[in-house]
Formats: C-alpha cells, sequence, structure tokens
C-alpha cells in the first residue's frame, strides 16, 4: 500500500487553499491522477514567474527546487513547462498567483 496521496488530490486541495487565501490558482495541465508529479508556477501579482518542482536538494533530502529559467519571462516560462509536457506526459502543471503564492507552492511540495 501506498501512504502517499494522490497528485490529483494534492492538486485540487492547493487550487482551493490558494483561491481560500484570495489568491488565483488556476490547473494548466492535468497529469496521472495517482502519481503524475507537480510543477507550480507561483507570481504574485504580476511579479515575474518562479517555477516550483519537488526534486532532491544538496542535503540529499527531497525539497522544492526552484527550477525557473534564466530568462524568466511568461513566455519561456509556457515555453519550459509545454517542453517538459512532452518529455513527461504525467506532469500536472499548477499556475498560483498571490501574495503567498511562492509559500503555498514550497510548502505543497515539502509535504508531498
Amino acid at each position: 500500500m501506498n501512504d502517499r496521496l494522490p497528485t490529483s488530490v494534492i492538486a485540487s486541495a492547493l487550487i482551493r487553499r490558494v483561491n481560500d487565501a484570495g489568491g488565483f490558482a488556476t490547473l494548466r495541465a492535468r497529469g496521472d491522477a495517482q502519481g503524475g508529479a507537480l510543477l507550480l508556477i507561483a507570481t504574485a501579482q504580476g511579479a515575474s514567474p518562479k517555477l516550483f518542482e519537488r526534486g532532491i536538494g544538496a542535503s540529499g533530502t527531497v525539497q522544492p527546487i526552484n527550477s525557473t529559467p534564466t530568462d524568466d519571462s511568461m513566455e519561456n516560462i509556457e515555453e519550459y513547462w509545454r517542453k517538459r509536457r512532452v518529455s513527461d506526459p504525467d506532469l500536472w502543471i499548477i499556475e498560483l498567483d498571490g501574495p503567498d503564492a511562492e509559500r503555498f507552492a514550497v510548502e505543497t511540495l515539502s509535504c508531498r
């Protein structure tokens, strides 16, 4: 038995949390309902977007990784995640916008 929550449940809860906190969250691409990875686009009211995903940090532990491309324009962010979806169709893409978007992204990826 797997103790991890399905990605679909985590994605739904994240979107609800952000929207309930006064931010805006939307599902850009749906991945595998059970075990797809999450790629989160976090912006704060028009600021440059940041991409976060779960990865292995320098200490060898699982943690949120900032995978924002060097040129963080929305066009490059869009191109980046679309390329990722080609190689990983199970990948979920969720965009978060609001003053606490980055915090929600980091908390979600830390708990999974």
